[in-house]
Parts: structure tokens; C-alpha cells; sequence
């Protein structure tokens, strides 16, 4: 059952799951606010983006790899296989590039702080298990299992800022450990996943054409790497101003006010964990429809999703514009005022950011990955060097400015390459 309906609760189910994990991650930064000084926060905050711009740069690779692999042939022809390859070596090319860089990401980033790295590396690779489950989760159709995966990260890491804001624990380490035991604890769905290994995919395959039945580690590290550049961009979106932020201003003020982009910019980052799981049915649930030939159901799911991503960025603008700084205040409180337009603003440059994200996995089912890299890879740049331009004498107003509009500029280019291949 690959219609509207299996996609429909496809992402209901994850919705459920993810929408209480996005609730809970707000919940671990906001007890961590008000219990560490503001340059331990920041510093959390930077480990945080750290951790996930890495995980979210090798590994999402393969789990999109996965689930629109999965999808289309199953897990039969090598996909399994290549995506394990692919998945160990990029961990290993982690492993390896951070012991090289350990002084630098130690001194630099994590302020001299010996734990504060060692649980960077450990939580980064502990994700290359995690992820892999996940993909192979999403393209066997085990939404359940995937939301209750990563509800229970979100809880377990939560567990150690609880700790600390009660007095069990203190301190900006014991604040950390929870982004290392978020992964562990994950790890017992893995079993799960596995057992699924041999269950049938649900819907109907596409018909491999001669020479393809099997699935070669050429195609799979094709498409990888034109997801590595995708999953690059996006999080520098998403991270590149508080890390930006940081580097030009400087020590404590500068890990204090990297925390406070990073707050605004949760406005744009916990509204895209919960599309996780639109984003997690809509590809294989696209892949299969795209298989099948199912051109007017493609474009039908497409567009409403899009609808729904308007009315909900429409609607946050406007409770933003309406109550949002004391709303920010009341979650992180802060020596600095947030600015209500400000706040709008990045409201609007989300929604702008979600609709080039459903778009990005249109072009994914329909086999255009190195299309789609070229789209982001540009948009990012231009982010990235706006961000650099100097004469700004609000750097927050700079991120919020330059984040609206790499993520128009975005939109408006993978819209283009969908309107291309109607």
C-alpha cells in the first residue's frame, strides 16, 4: 500500500514520536540555560552543533540511501551490504581526521576542555549504528519503531540536563554526557531493525532493468556523496551563524552570544526535526510512486505537502510576531533582548527551508541527488559568505537576514529543477 493513505500514516505515526522528541530537545536547552553560566551553555550549545552537523553530513547519507533503495528493490541485489561499507568507512574517516585535529577541535572549540572532545567523538560515532537503523527502518515502512528510536534519544540525553537542574549532577560535562548516552540507549532498537532484514517490502518494486539486479557500491557511493553535499548544506544552514558567530567574536562573549543565535535559530531547527518525519515517509513513499508510474499521485503528494508547510510557517510568524520574545525569554532567558521581527523572520526563512526540503526529496526519488547537491551547495556559499560581510552592527540580525534568504534562494532553485522534470 504505497497511496496517500500508507504515507499519510506513515507520518502521523513519526509526527506523533517526533513531535514529542522536538519537545523534549527544547526541554534539554532550556533546563541547560538556566543551569549552566552563559559561556558553559555556549559551549553546549557548540558541542551540539558539532555532533550534528558531523552525523548529519556522513551519516544521513546512507540512511536516505537506504530507505530509497529499500524502497524501490528491497533489501535483496547488495543494498544492505554497500550501505554498511559506505557507512563504516565514513566513520572511520571520522575517527581518523578527529584524533588528527584533536588540538585544534580541543583548544578551539571546546575551550581547552578534554571531556567536552572525547564525548564529541564518542557520540559521532555511536550515531554511524544509529543512523543505519534508521534507514533501514524507514525503507522497510517501521515508522513506529523509527519514532520510538528517536524518542527515546531525546529522552535519554534529556535525563542528564534533568539531573543537573535538580543538583544530582552539575556542571556543563554532566550536561554533555547525555549527547554520548543519547546514541548508546538508542542502540537496543537496532535489534528491531534487524529483524525486519528479512520481511518483504511492503508495495510494489520497480522492474530492474538488465545489468541492475544487483545493487553495486559505484551506485551507492553516487548517490551518497550527492547526499553528503545536501546533508553539508543543510547544516550549515543551520549551524554556519552560531559557529560564525563564535569565531568573530571571541572567547567567553563569544561562546555567551553563539548561544544566543543558537536559540533563535531553534525556531527554524525543532519545527525541521519534527518534518524528520514527513521527510522519512515522504522518499520512499515518492521512490515507489515514481516506480509505479504514478505521476498524478507524485505531484498531488508533493503539492500538499507544500500547503501544509505554508499554513504552518504563516501561523508561527504570527505568534512570533505576537508574543515572541517574551516566549523566548520564558524558555532561555537572556541578558539580551530578542527582536520580535527578527524572530518572524527566521518563522518565514523556515517555512522557505521545509518547502525546499519536501522539494529535495522529490528530486531524490526521481534519481536527481547530483542536481539537487549543485542547488544547496550554491545556496549555502552564498549564506556563508553574507554572513562574512562585515559593516553589520547586529550579528543577529545578520543570521536571521542571511538564514530567510539563502533559504528563499534555495527554495526557489529546487523548485525550478522540480518544474523541470514535470
Amino acid at each position: 500500500m504505497s497511496g496517500p493513505r500508507s504515507y499519510g500514516r506513515g507520518a502521523a505515526v513519526l509526527s506523533a514520536g517526533i513531535g514529542v522528541t522536538g519537545l523534549v530537545t527544547y526541554t534539554y536547552f532550556s533546563l541547560a540555560s538556566h543551569s549552566l553560566p552563559d559561556d558553559e551553555y555556549g559551549r553546549i550549545t557548540l558541542l551540539w552543533s558539532a555532533v550534528f552537523v558531523v552525523v548529519s553530513v556522513l551519516y544521513r547519507p546512507v540512511e536516505q540511501l537506504l530507505s530509497r533503495t529499500i524502497a524501490e528493490r528491497g533489501a535483496a541485489g547488495g543494498t544492505l551490504g554497500v550501505a554498511a561499507r559506505i557507512q563504516a568507512a565514513l566513520a572511520a574517516l571520522f575517527a581518523v581526521a578527529a584524533l588528527a585535529l584533536r588540538g585544534p577541535l580541543e583548544d578551539e572549540l571546546f575551550g581547552g576542555s578534554e571531556t567536552l572532545y572525547w564525548i564529541f567523538v564518542g557520540t559521532v560515532l555511536l550515531y554511524a549504528a544509529s543512523y543505519f537503523a534508521r534507514g533501514w527502518l524507514a525503507g522497510h515502512h517501521r515508522f513506529g519503531a523509527y519514532g520510538a528510536m528517536v524518542l527515546l534519544e531525546a529522552l535519554s540525553r534529556c535525563s542528564f540536563a534533568v539531573a543537573v537542574a535538580v543538583g544530582i549532577a552539575e556542571g556543563q560535562d554532566a550536561v554533555a554526557l547525555g549527547m554520548l548516552a543519547a546514541p548508546l540507549v538508542t542502540l537496543a532498537v537496532v535489534p528491531l531493525a534487524a529483524s525486519v532484514a528479512s520481511a518483504p517490502a511492503t508495495g510494489a518494486q520497480a522492474t530492474l532493468g538488465e545489468g541492475e539486479a544487483e545493487f553495486t557500491l559505484r551506485h551507492g557511493t553516487g548517490f551518497a556523496a550527492a547526499v553528503l553535499l545536501v546533508m553539508l548544506a543543510e547544516q550549515t544552514f543551520l549551524n554556519a551563524g552560531p559557529l560564525i558567530v563564535m569565531a568573530t567574536e571571541g572567547g567567553a562573549a563569544g561562546a555567551a552570544l553563539a548561544g544566543f543565535t543558537f536559540n533563535v535559530l531553534l525556531i527554524a531547527r525543532a519545527p525541521l526535526q519534527l518534518f524528520q518525519s514527513v521527510q522519512t515517509s515522504i522518499l520512499p513513499h515518492l521512490t515507489r510512486m515514481r516506480a509505479q508510474g504514478e505521476t498524478t499521485d507524485f505531484a498531488t503528494t508533493v503539492r500538499t505537502t507544500l500547503i501544509a508547510i505554508a499554513v504552518f510557517a504563516g501561523a508561527a510568524a504570527v505568534v512570533l510576531l505576537a508574543i515572541g520574545p517574551a516566549l523566548m525569554d520564558l524558555l532561555f532567558g537572556s541578558d539580551t533582548d530578542y527582536a520580535r521581527g527578527g524572530l518572524a523572520l527566521i518563522a518565514v526563512g523556515m517555512g522557505l527551508y521545509l518547502a525546499a526540503a519536501t522539494l529535495n526529496q522529490a528530486a531524490l526519488a526521481r534519481g536527481q541527488a547530483k542536481q539537487a547537491a549543485v542547488c544547496w551547495t550554491a545556496s549555502a556559499v552564498a549564506f556563508v559568505v553574507f554572513l562574512v560581510i562585515p559593516g553589520w552592527d547586529d550579528p543577529i540580525l545578520q543570521v536571521e537576514v542571511g538564514y530567510a534568504a539563502g533559504a528563499a534562494l534555495l527554495c526557489a532553485l529546487l523548485h525550478n529543477l522540480y518544474r523541470r522534470a514535470e
